[in-house]
């Protein structure tokens, strides 16, 4: 089965590397840098275009007649599979949690995921979480009324996944000493980890809270590489209360990062990110000399997206 990724998307690859001036940083003697992968795809930008590129090669190669994915209802992981779909003209479903009354009429989120052609399906909650589960998957699917299509788990994290972050890594040895990402489900971290040289360290920041991202993340680089690294580490303190929860002071620093940067900072994912590295270098976490880069990896900020609690 081919695994090369779709060269009809045209990704811009390797992301740009972009250094950035900034006093909190700067007085520690510590670099920031931001790996822009943000800018690699416009409908598939950062982990999203990693994450699915194995995934969309291995679908078309088995001829599945869709793409079926999971997601909440501001889900940036449908939208860009959605996206992918309309673009390599590949049907897609999208399976949501959540009522779909609730849900009436459509967020700008799965507004635009039914723009680019993807069918919604919405189960319950109580269902959603043992969608994993064969035979509730087995029942998701005959809903759908769509015979064998090409399964991504939520969030896109799976083997194919984490092989394609490892490019990630790979693009920045030698570059940085720190590579820092948001963490949602952790399939980029697992990648960029591995892809790192072994003098590097990925660091990871959970934007869900509850810690359970730590064994998820061994088990994925298990599955993929046999075992996992010992490379990177997790800093829960970060969350700002769960996923898509903010704070005054995390609002606060993200509209203060883009007055002094001009850079449109994403707030669910990016704003925690590059507010845990702050903190960090102000708690004098990174020697002096050490260059600490942060993956951007989105710069959308969708209406309503930061309002939803639960969604990923």
């Amino acid at each position: 089965m081919s695994t090369t990724p779709p060269t009809s998307l045209h990704p811009r690859l390797p992301s740009p590397l972009q250094a950035v001036e900034d006093s909190r940083f700067n007085r520690h003697g510590v670099h920031l840098t931001l790996k822009r992968d943000d800018l690699i795809h416009p409908d598939l930008p950062g982990n999203k275009y990693r994450k699915l590129a194995l995934n969309l090669a291995a679908a078309t190669a088995a001829d599945h007649p869709a793409l079926l994915t999971f997601g909440g209802a501001y889900s940036n992981h449908l939208r860009a599979t959605a996206a992918a779909g309309r673009l390599l003209g590949i049907p897609t479903i999208g399976i949501v949690r959540g009522d779909e009354l609730a849900e009436r009429p459509l967020n700008p989120s799965l507004a635009r995921c039914t723009a680019d052609g993807m069918r919604l399906h919405f189960i319950d909650r109580s269902t959603y979480r043992q969608k994993a589960d064969p035979d509730t998957l087995a029942a998701i699917l005959r809903t759908t009324g769509t015979e064998n299509p090409y399964v991504i788990p939520e969030g896109g994290s799976n083997s194919l996944a984490v092989q394609g972050c490892t490019a990630l890594g790979e693009e920045l040895r030698g570059r940085t000493d720190v590579a820092a990402v948001a963490c949602g489900t952790g399939g980029t971290l697992a990648g960029l980890a591995a892809g790192l040289a072994p003098d590097q360290r990925a660091l990871g920041i959970p934007v869900l809270k509850g810690g359970f991202l730590g064994p998820e993340i061994r088990a994925l680089q298990e599955r993929t590489f046999g075992a996992p690294t010992s490379n990177w580490q997790l800093d829960d303190r970060f969350h700002c209360g769960g996923y898509a929860r903010t704070t005054p002071e995390l609002t606060a620093f993200a509209d203060d990062f883009e007055d002094r940067h001009g850079l449109p900072v994403e707030r669910v994912y990016v704003a925690k990110l590059l507010y845990a590295l702050t903190a960090l270098s102000e708690e004098g976490v990174f020697p002096p000399g050490t260059t600490v880069t942060a993956v951007i990896t989105a710069t959308d900020k969708t209406p309503g997206e930061a309002q939803s609690s639960t969604s990923r």
